[in-house]
């Protein structure tokens, strides 16, 4: 099933998200779904909350820029309960966008490096490394879980002069080429 993509301005988006227990139910096909949510609307990372479901989940697919990373040739991961407990202090810019935010691109740094635990999909844990373009999707789909966006990464300045695109996009004025909601 490839579920509608949750648009800036929704209440989901803001929320803290809660951990994922055991016992979550058909948590495979949701991370299926995901993986086919975000191909379809053309994405490299979905966080639960951009189909406006409150847990601790993403998604990540960096097989498009397997060319230029080595690390991140044929990289598709789900995340459950993820933390991030170690950043580096060497940061870099990067342009991203949302699938959350349509047609909004903006430079933002972000660390370098992070280190991360987290469950798989078959809920065993995890305790990595991570660099590179890895790095910045998983840090991308991880503000989401903590009910923030990329716009709340740029400055003061920068957010004001976004300020009434972000209201119009809240308000449904946008466009994209996939489901949203």
């Amino acid at each position: 099933m490839i579920y509608p993509i949750v648009i800036f301005g929704a209440e989901v988006l803001r929320k803290p998200s809660v951990e994922l227990t055991a016992d979550y139910p058909d948590l495979k096909k949701l991370i299926e779904d995901m993986f086919l949510t975000m191909a379809a609307a053309d994405g490299c990372g979905l966080a639960a909350p951009q189909i406006g479901k409150n847990i601790r989940l993403f998604v990540v697919d960096c097989s498009a820029w397997g060319e230029e990373d080595e690390a991140c040739k044929d990289y598709r991961k789900a995340f459950i309960n993820p933390e991030i407990y170690e950043v580096s202090e060497e940061t870099d810019l990067f342009n991203e966008g949302c699938l959350s935010l349509p047609g909004l691109h903006e430079d933002v740094r972000r660390p370098i490096a992070i280190r991360m635990r987290y469950l798989d999909e078959n809920l065993e844990p995890h305790d990595e490394l991570f660099d590179g373009f890895r790095a910045r999707v998983i840090q991308h789909e991880y503000d989401h879980l903590e009910g923030k966006v990329f716009t709340d990464r740029l400055s003061p300045l920068r957010r004001q002069l976004l300020k009434s695109k972000l209201v119009g996009m809240s308000k449904g004025k946008y466009r994209c080429a996939y489901k949203t909601k």
